[in-house]
């Protein structure tokens, strides 16, 4: 078995084959006796689940399973499962998936405790500080896909139905505990999810570092992220079962989400307001979009896609054999995702309202480049 190491930045991680054997001993740990396992019914279908409860409930744990998550989780999901851990008086949340789960079960714990409504606590000014930090259950999170890195993150996105638009709820403490990262739990993700997941943490690593914000720390692990993405992706894409691979991605995921406290950008904006308004799947949504708005960044971008090239492609003073932009797109490609918004089911019909909601993402406050809401929407339009 891969011998397992042990992170703590940004916080304590538990990496590598075989780390989710040592679930019981990190609920021991943290002094865990009655968690609420938050999960999709997906992972529960396929018997990813089962297991790691009875498991639980071998070692003396009491546990149930909540499990009614949408693919973008929105603010009923959060109140179900908040209903489920205080009926049964659960004392933590053991995440268990790819973002949907992570983002909804960082969500129920924060709300374990509080009296406030959840959009109280959405990631604006100091809103923060409207929680009660005591009532914050502890999260554990294990992540099933290489892509969202949310079991590093001190936020939550949830969709708000009514508006059509998703919010950001962000407390420190929502940081998990622990992560339990174990590369064998996305042995068993399909190759289109694996290539929409894995797009995702390739572009949180790419959009840190091309945030204008100061951070040397952050920039250092975001290059070694997409290097990590470019060796591995399509390998995992090809074959399911390279665990080598699959590792690699798994912390290419990790260190995305790291990265981004630096900031993203418009990719990400845009996406955010598309998932909300046509429900469809983020990591997919970031990797239609990323060349358009690449481009339109592009002059301010020109220094930092040289650094890249000259990292991913080069290695010597000859000139790079390919530009970043023509990699991502051949990437796109081999991994079998379509070049425009249309393939999936979206048309223009909301230009000037998705325009207007990332122009208002705050991951749009740290785009490299001047744009502006009319070029928002251009870049839309241009990716239907």
């Amino acid at each position: 078995m891969q011998q397992i190491t042990t992170w703590n930045y940004p916080t304590h991680i538990k990496f590598g084959a075989g780390a989710i054997k040592l679930l019981t001993a990190t609920c021991q740990e943290f002094k865990i006796k009655n968690p609420l396992i938050v999960s999709d019914q997906g992972l529960v279908d396929l018997g990813v689940i089962d297991p790691i409860q009875h498991n639980l409930v071998d070692n003396g744990l009491n546990t149930s399973v909540f499990s009614r998550i949408k693919s973008n989780p929105n603010r009923d999901n959060v109140l179900s499962g908040l209903k489920q851990f205080r009926n049964n008086k659960h004392d933590a949340v053991i995440a268990v998936g790819g973002g949907s789960a992570l983002d909804a079960g960082k969500a129920i714990a924060l709300m374990s405790g509080q009296t406030k409504d959840l959009w109280e606590f959405e990631d604006i000014g100091n809103n923060y500080k409207n929680a009660n930090p005591s009532g914050i259950a502890p999260t554990i999170a294990i992540p099933t896909t290489a892509g969202t890195g949310s079991e590093v993150g001190r936020s939550s996105v949830i969709t708000d139905e009514a508006a059509k638009l998703k919010k950001i709820i962000f407390h420190p403490q929502m940081l998990p505990k622990c992560v339990l990262a174990d590369p064998q739990l996305t042995i068993g993700l399909p190759p289109h999810l694996t290539a929409a997941t894995g797009i995702d943490a390739l572009i949180h690593n790419l959009e840190a570092f091309f945030s204008p914000n100061f951070h040397p720390m952050a920039d250092g692990i975001a290059i070694n992220g997409i290097q990590l993405t470019q060796k591995s992706l399509l390998t995992a894409y090809k074959d399911g079962n390279n665990l080598k691979a699959r590792t690699d991605m798994l912390a290419a995921s990790l260190m995305g989400a790291t990265a981004f406290q630096k900031g993203l950008g418009a990719i990400h904006s845009l996406a955010h307001a598309l998932g909300a308004h046509f429900d469809a799947h983020h990591g997919l949504l970031n990797a239609i979009l990323a060349p358009y708005v690449i481009s339109y960044n592009s002059a301010a971008l020109k220094e930092k896609l040289n650094i890249l090239e000259q990292v991913m492609f080069k290695g010597t003073n000859s000139k790079p054999i390919i530009s970043f932009i023509d990699w991502l797109l051949q990437l796109r490609s081999d991994l079998g995702i379509p070049n425009n918004l249309s393939a999936i089911g979206i048309d223009d019909s909301a230009a000037e309202e998705i325009a207007t909601l990332a122009f208002n993402d705050p991951t749009f406050a740290t785009n490299p480049g001047n744009l502006t809401k009319g070029d928002l929407k251009a870049i839309f339009l241009s990716s239907i």
